[in-house]
């Protein structure tokens, strides 16, 4: 019996701030896969390792968590004023699909690094010594991000002592600039409130009706109070995700907040979009211990954020959600302005499961609608591993 031989595909294994993903670029993905497609979707499931109805991805690349089941495509980008291309596929672990609906904040640290060490960004714009402002188009929501990478002797800067919760080791800060992060497409005819409304009384059947904000900046995300859903907004991975009447809970809820968003047509979509939109719970400042045992104290945060991706309670925070959370701290009236003290703000610091997040946003409202110019917010990335990525060759 004849047996198809396995090819490798050139990839970099990356973290960015608390994620980690399988990096390509777009001209060394077989040609079958450079373009949009089954073929492609094919490929990363393989290459990632899924669906594994073993929950564990022991036959991939993927991690078994939303934080570790992520993919990357890059390309020098043709754009204006642009120097990549970045394209990201969230794989899910036990379903047959890739979600492109929306972008990952936490992989984004990792762009800018990959396209100066890969060659997408020109030479001239890299300096021996000093920052290189890498000029990044996110393809998956049609945003820029600029990403200023470290540079010492020629070479992208990975180590420093730039610390980051939810990231065991020190490395090079890579602060991030999230252009327009409010969404001009989806939902509500492109508002960042896609409702019109700061704080809605979400209906969900069979769950409750809640006070939220529904907003679209950086993601999608449904924001709720943590005391109405029965929480504190203190809770850890653990009392969550080892609860599977409330992940079917939140999921419902998210659901729901998907439908009154505008974002799909009919509750059975939204589990083909388990990426986007993110459901998460605000409260207001407490002390806790973080998952690393580390003591946050009500005196540090703000408030207390936590969140659910891929249905499960994230461990620290998403990069895009945190850019929806920055953002709705600044607009007063937010449940997330709210927890926060309900004062004007230009950047909060809010607790995560693994610790704090500081993020910035301005806000202001322009002729009725509001909008905001920037995130800004602080990562890290470094390379894992890079060479070849070995899959069967009849996978795709």
């Amino acid at each position: 019996m004849a047996h198809v031989a396995q090819i490798k595909i050139p990839a970099t294994y990356m973290r960015g701030g608390t994620s980690k993903g399988v990096f390509f670029s777009l001209t060394d993905l077989p040609a079958s896969a450079q373009v949009p497609g089954a073929a492609r979707d094919a490929l990363l499931l393989r290459v990632i390792g899924s669906p594994d109805p073993y929950d564990k991805q022991i036959d991939g690349m993927g991690g078994a968590t939303s934080s570790t089941s992520k993919t990357v495509i890059l390309a020098k980008s043709t754009r204006a004023e642009h120097d990549v291309d970045y394209l990201f596929g969230q794989v899910s672990i036990d379903k047959p699909f890739v979600d492109w609906s929306g972008n990952c904040g936490n992989l984004s640290a990792a762009v800018g690094s990959f396209a100066v060490s890969a060659g997408l960004v020109d030479p001239s714009r890299v300096p021996h010594n000093g920052v290189a402002v890498v000029r990044v188009w996110q393809a998956n929501i049609g945003k820029t991000i600029i990403a200023h990478v470290p540079i010492t002797d020629g070479a992208v800067q990975e180590t420093g002592d730039f610390e980051l919760d939810g990231v065991t080791f020190p490395a090079a800060e890579v602060q991030l600039e999230f252009m327009d992060p409010a969404a001009e497409e989806e939902g509500g005819g492109g508002s960042m409130f896609p409702t019109g409304n700061l704080v809605d009384d979400l209906e969900v059947p069979g769950v409750g009706t809640f006070k939220a904000t529904l907003i679209n900046a950086g993601i999608p995300t449904i924001f709720i109070n943590a005391e109405d859903l029965g929480y504190t907004g203190t809770e850890l991975q653990g009392a969550i995700n080892s609860d599977p009447k409330a992940l079917a809970m939140f999921e419902t809820v998210r659901a729901y907040g998907a439908l009154r968003m505008g974002l799909i047509k009919h509750l059975d979509e939204a589990a083909q979009r388990q990426h986007t939109p993110k459901v998460a719970f605000v409260a207001k400042p407490a002390d806790y211990v973080a998952s690393s045992g580390k003591a946050i104290k009500a005196g540090d945060v703000d408030l207390l954020v936590r969140a659910l991706s891929m249905g499960k309670l994230h461990h620290a925070m998403m990069g895009t959600a945190a850019v929806a959370i920055g953002t709705a701290a600044a607009i007063s009236g937010t449940l997330v302005n709210l927890a926060a003290g309900g004062v004007e703000r230009n950047a909060v610091r809010f607790g995560h499961p693994s610790g704090m997040l500081r993020v910035g946003a301005e806000a202001s409202e322009v002729n009725g609608e509001w909008v905001v110019k920037k995130a800004i917010m602080s990562r890290s990335a470094r390379v894992l591993m890079e060479g070849f990525v070995r899959i069967p060759g009849d996978a795709f």
